[in-house]
Parts: structure tokens; C-alpha cells; sequence
């Protein structure tokens, strides 16, 4: 079975970490949090909208704004339902990023990954300290 294709715009932790560091990781997944509520924004300007547009027009006009904003609201919830996360993973992981020994913040190299149970393991730079990272 094939492995789900990856969004290169919001790499898993262990993957974001060796590509980009903490730092970039972190901002690239709120940039991308932030995002999806500018396109929620933008999809409750649509429904309001086609609240304005509903009241004219022939039946076949309606049934089209009725479909265009069922459309907006689905693209709107989705959107909302994947800011939230985005933006609670980031920072679940960032509460996490100080080292427990010395307190480095986000001063960390990958050592292990553990997909099934949502761990990363990683060794501080300053003091070599190790522990995990639950995602």
C-alpha cells in the first residue's frame, strides 16, 4: 500500500525539524494557519453575499446561489476546522520545544520518530540532553 502523499507546506514535525529547523517549522505552520482563516474570512463574505444576491432573480438563479453557498460554508468550516488545528499543533509542540535540563528553547536536532504513537525524539544542541516530543 502506497504511503498518503505529503503537503510540502506542512511537513510532520521530525521531517520540518531536519529540513527547515524548529523555528522555520513553527513559522511555516502558523503562515499556514493563518491562511486558512483568511480564506474562512473570505468564505463568510461570500455567504453574505449570497444572502444579498438571494432575494432576485429567476428559480434557476436561486437554485445556483443556494448551491454556491452550501459550497462557501463547507470550504468555511473546513477551512476554520483546519486553522484551529494547525495552529494548536504549533503550539502543543512549541510548549514542548525547551530542553528539560538546561532550558534551551527551540535548540534541538531529530533523533528518533515514532509515527504510530505521535512522538519525536530529539537531543538538545547545548547540553546533549534527550527526551520527547508528543505531536
Amino acid at each position: 500500500m502506497a504511503a498518503p502523499p505529503r503537503n510540502p507546506f506542512n511537513p510532520p514535525l521530525a521531517e520540518g525539524v531536519r529540513r527547515y529547523g524548529f523555528r522555520k517549522w513553527y513559522e511555516r505552520e502558523l503562515l499556514s494557519s493563518h491562511a486558512h482563516l483568511l480564506l474562512t474570512l473570505l468564505c463568510a463574505i461570500a455567504l453574505i453575499g449570497m444572502l444579498e444576491v438571494f432575494h432576485g432573480g429567476s428559480l434557476g438563479e436561486k437554485l445556483l446561489d443556494v448551491l454556491l453557498f452550501i459550497a462557501s460554508a463547507a470550504i468555511g468550516l473546513w477551512s476554520l476546522r483546519r486553522y484551529l488545528y494547525l495552529l494548536m499543533h504549533a503550539e502543543e509542540v512549541a510548549n514542548q520545544a525547551n530542553c528539560p535540563a538546561c532550558g534551551a528553547y527551540a535548540r534541538f536536532e531529530v533523533v528518533d520518530e515514532d509515527r504510530r504513537r505521535g512522538r519525536t525524539g530529539v537531543r538538545c544542541r547545548a547540553c546533549r540532553h534527550e527526551w520527547s516530543i508528543e505531536s
